[in-house]
């Protein structure tokens, strides 16, 4: 099932995205709150603007060198437990949103990532039981300054910046993540073309590692890592990405 959030020019609303339908079948809430109960109201897709399908009430975890050729380009190894970082929800932006690289980074690269929807307060999840606190997945665009994230101490001025997690273009439930097709373009250009099957820690071993380290809360979301082929990018370009199930969208760069 795709869930889309959606605005018409009013607030914003959640419907469900039919399969070989055009219309979004408006709901009555939020489903990460409440029941998926269709309002008897449809609205053509076209004539609507698609949102991040999820805005996290907290944070977003992200995933560093997840696959081992993405490792390999940058010329680190493959750490022997997963790199954690966040990013605030002020990073998160949706489809066709813009994305604003900050003052102090003249180097941006894109990562394409399946992202994960935490539906539920959880803390020590065991790797057998995530798909108990598992809302749905979307896809991500992990934007990273890479040359301030190589600069300093820490990523968090490579990584937190606002509009560096695009999200979209829907949440989708019940997916097998296992062995789905991830791809990013630059423009025309094909960068990245992987498989989470390349993951180095899987979804459910994620899930469990990251809520051993802090509690996750309804709407958190978890960038799972990228595979190889990140690159630079550049004011005036647009980055599309793809995740097989879930869908694509995209975003231009732009300048302050």
């Amino acid at each position: 099932m795709r869930i889309a959030r959606f605005t018409t020019g009013d607030d914003p609303r959640y419907a469900v995205v039919e399969e070989g339908s055009d219309d979004l079948v408006v709901l009555t809430g939020d489903p990460l709150y409440s029941a998926l109960e269709p309002t008897g109201q449809r609205v053509p897709l076209e004539g609507a603007r698609l949102l991040a399908p999820i805005i996290p009430r907290s944070k977003v975890i992200g995933i560093g060198r997840n696959y081992a050729e993405h490792a390999a380009e940058l010329g680190n190894e493959v750490p022997p437990e997963p790199i954690v970082f966040l990013k605030p929800n002020t990073s998160v932006v949706g489809p066709d949103d813009p994305v604003v690289p900050p003052a102090y980074t003249s180097h941006v690269e894109h990562e394409a990532e399946l992202a994960v929807v935490i539906s539920r307060i959880c803390k020590d999840v065991p790797a057998e039981r995530a798909s108990d606190v598992i809302l749905g997945y979307t896809a991500a665009n992990d934007f990273t300054a890479r040359d301030v994230q190589r600069s300093d101490t820490t990523w968090t001025r490579g990584k937190a910046w606002d509009t560096s997690c695009p999200l979209g273009p829907y949440l989708v439930m019940d997916l097998d993540v296992s062995d789905l097709r991830v791809r990013c373009w630059v423009d025309d250009e094909l960068r990245q073309d992987g498989s989470t099957s390349q993951m180095i820690t899987s979804v459910p071993e994620l899930v469990s590692y990251v809520s051993g380290i802090f509690t996750l809360l309804p709407g958190d979301v978890i960038l799972t890592g990228t595979p190889a082929g990140v690159g630079r990018v550049e004011r005036g370009q647009r980055v599309r990405v793809e995740i097989e199930g879930i869908g694509a969208f995209s975003n231009p760069v732009m300048g302050r």
